[in-house]
C-alpha cells in the first residue's frame, strides 16, 4: 500500500458494522413507462408507470418497527426481461428469528409482501410481477415457497385463471383496465443479511449528500444488495425507544454536540454523518458492497471519517469489520 492509500484508509474507524439475518423476497416487476425517455427526469413520477411502482411498493414501513422494508436493486432493459419489457428488481424484506419456527415467518412475512404487491404494482397500470432468483442465493426449503394464488390471486374474485409461461405457472387477475395481471404464482423467499451499513462524517452536509450519493453509485454495481433508505439522515439508538420506534441516534447528531457535551460523540470538525444501509442476499455480497463504498468515498475532500453503527455486538448475528475489508 502507497504512503497515499496509507493516509487516506487512516480514515477509516477500527469498528465494525452489526448485520442480522432476515427474510427476503427478490422480484422482478416490468411495466409501460409512459413517457419519453427525454423526459424521464421530470418530478411527476406518477407519469412513468414503471418508476411509480418500483418506488411504491419499496417504500415504508420498515423492519425496525416490525414491519417490511425494501429496495431498487437495478433497473433492466427491455432486452433483459422476459416480456421485452423495461424492469427493475426490488427487494423486500422482513425480520427473522432463529429460535422461532420457519413456516410461520414466511407466512406473517407473505401477509406484508402481498399487501405490497396488491396496492402498490397490482394499482398501478401494465405491470406484471416474476419471481427472481440468481446463483448467488442458496437453495430454498419447501417451507419458504409461497402460493401468490391465495393472497394475491384471489383478487380476481374467483376469476383469476393459470396459465404457463417459459415453465412456470403463472396467475392471471382480470383488471377494469383491458388486460390481466400476470404474478408468478410460486415466489421463492430468502435469508439474507439485513443492517449492514456505513456513517460517513464529513466536514457538512453537503459533503455528506455528496458522499452518500457516491457511495450508493458503487453498492448499485454489487448484484444482490440494496440500499432500503437510500442516503439516510440518521442512524437509530439502541435505547430509549418511545411507543412509535427507535429515536434518532442523538449521540452522534451534530447540531446537539454542544448541548450535550460530554456525551456527544460527535468528532471535531464533523458537521454531518448520513448512514447507508445495506440488505443482501448473502454475507459475501454485503461485504463486497461495503468495500466498494469505503473504496468509493475514502479520498473525497471533506470525508473525515469511515465508520460504522453497531451495539456493541450484543444483537446482531454478523459483524463487517470494516479494515479487514481492505487488508
Amino acid at each position: 500500500m502507497d504512503k497515499k492509500h496509507k493516509k487516506d484508509y487512516a480514515k477509516i474507524v477500527d469498528t465494525f458494522a452489526e448485520a442480522f439475518p432476515g427474510l427476503y423476497l427478490r422480484l422482478l416487476i416490468t411495466g409501460e413507462r409512459g413517457i419519453r425517455t427525454e423526459d424521464r427526469s421530470t418530478p411527476e413520477i406518477e407519469y412513468d408507470e414503471l418508476r411509480l411502482a418500483a418506488y411504491r411498493c419499496t417504500a415504508t414501513p420498515s423492519v425496525v418497527v416490525g414491519r417490511t422494508e425494501g429496495g431498487i436493486e437495478k433497473w433492466l432493459t427491455r432486452k433483459q426481461t422476459p416480456d421485452g419489457r423495461e424492469g427493475v428488481i426490488v427487494q423486500l424484506w422482513g425480520m427473522f428469528n432463529e429460535n422461532e419456527d420457519v413456516t410461520r415467518q414466511v407466512d406473517r412475512f407473505y401477509k406484508e409482501i402481498s399487501i405490497k404487491i396488491r396496492q402498490d404494482v397490482l394499482s398501478v397500470p401494465t405491470t406484471r410481477v416474476f419471481g427472481q432468483t440468481n446463483e448467488r442465493q442458496k437453495q430454498y426449503e419447501k417451507n419458504m415457497v409461497v402460493d401468490s394464488e391465495e393472497r394475491i390471486g384471489k383478487c380476481g374474485g374467483g376469476y383469476e385463471w393459470f396459465s404457463s409461461e417459459d415453465g412456470k405457472e403463472t396467475i392471471n387477475v382480470p383488471l377494469m383496465m383491458g388486460y390481466d395481471f400476470k404474478i408468478d404464482r410460486y415466489l421463492k423467499c430468502g435469508i439474507g443479511i439485513s443492517g449492514g451499513n456505513l456513517w460517513l462524517l464529513c466536514d457538512s452536509i453537503d459533503t455528506g449528500r455528496k458522499a452518500g450519493r457516491k457511495a450508493i453509485e458503487a453498492i448499485k454495481q454489487i448484484e444482490g444488495v440494496i440500499t432500503p433508505f437510500y442516503v439516510c439522515p440518521s442512524g437509530s439508538a439502541s435505547e430509549d425507544y418511545p411507543p412509535v420506534g427507535p429515536p434518532t441516534n442523538y449521540s452522534y447528531c451534530p447540531t446537539l454536540h454542544e448541548k450535550l457535551k460530554e456525551k456527544s460523540k460527535v468528532p471535531r470538525g464533523v458537521k454531518s454523518i448520513p448512514e447507508i444501509v445495506m440488505d443482501g442476499i448473502s454475507l459475501d455480497a454485503v461485504k463486497e458492497a461495503t468495500k466498494v463504498a469505503i473504496e468509493s468515498v475514502v479520498d473525497m475532500e471533506g470525508v473525515i471519517q469511515i465508520s460504522a453503527g453497531n451495539y456493541e455486538g450484543k444483537l446482531g448475528k454478523y459483524k463487517i469489520y470494516l479494515r479487514e475489508l481492505l487488508s
